[in-house]
């Protein structure tokens, strides 16, 4: 039977990243993105390069209707398949200090990058436990760990991915699914220069780092395909950081 991964967020940086591994582990990949058809293009291709398949599968995980809709039609074209991996990875920034963040920064990051896993993996779950295997893959940050000024709204999204994750795990782990996430440091992608922290030095000097680097989306990717393969079996409810021992 044809493995299927759904990569939320998957046109760019650690998304794309982790959709091109798991495409090499053999997953046929469900590529989400919301908007930039250009870029989710551009990462079937590379997946398609290496060996791998992918469907472009765009919605705004912020909105159920939009995640029933499209996995709706995607369940009748496959009456005999299911998701059996999922990577909450789709996230956005929008930082500004406790003081002066708007109500529509807090909800807008909250929606984004939590409520969208609840939205996707309430959708998908019924299918890994009607098949007792699945994996799901939450991807939390370092700012989820440690606080950074500027950053509340994603420090608290971030922070509760980790809760939510412990707590699935035990929901999950009778039915052999796994439950797990990965915590990142500053990695190199797009969302980090749309950050409080690309304008700051003190973050983006890499002397300031154990390993004198950021992480590669690569590196995050490399841990999520293991997480994901039967050598992992026993690996659940945790909390990866990949981080150089910034944390």
């Amino acid at each position: 039977m044809k493995r299927y991964a759904l990569v939320t967020g998957a046109s760019r940086g650690i998304g794309r990243a982790i959709a091109i591994e798991l495409a090499k582990d053999g997953c046929s990949i469900l590529l989400n993105y919301k908007s930039n058809h250009a870029a989710a293009q551009e990462a079937k291709r590379l997946i398609e390069q290496a060996g791998g398949e992918a469907e472009l599968m765009p919605f705004d995980v912020s909105q159920p209707d939009a995640i029933n809709a499209a996995l709706d039609k995607w369940f009748a074209a496959h009456p005999d398949d299911y998701i059996d991996v999922l990577v909450n990875n789709a996230g956005i920034v929008d930082d500004e200090i406790m003081l002066m963040m708007e109500p529509e920064q807090w909800h807008r990051v909250i929606d984004v990058n939590l409520n969208g896993f609840f939205y996707c993996t309430r959708r998908v779950i019924e299918g890994m436990v009607m098949n007792h295997h699945g994996r799901i893959i939450n991807i939390s940050s370092i700012s989820g760990q440690a606080g950074y000024p500027g950053k509340v709204n994603y420090s608290a999204a971030k922070s509760a991915m980790i809760g939510v994750t412990r707590a699935l795990a035990t929901e999950l782990a009778p039915r052999h699914i796994t439950v797990n996430a990965v915590s990142p440091g500053l990695t190199e992608t797009d969302i980090l220069k749309q950050s409080r922290e690309y304008t700051r030095p003190e973050f983006m000097d890499v002397k300031n780092y154990p390993m004198r680097r950021l992480c590669r989306p690569e590196e995050v990717a490399y841990l999520v395909s293991f997480l994901c393969s039967n050598r992992s079996d026993y690996i659940s409810g945790q909390v990866i950081g990949i981080n150089g021992a910034a944390l």
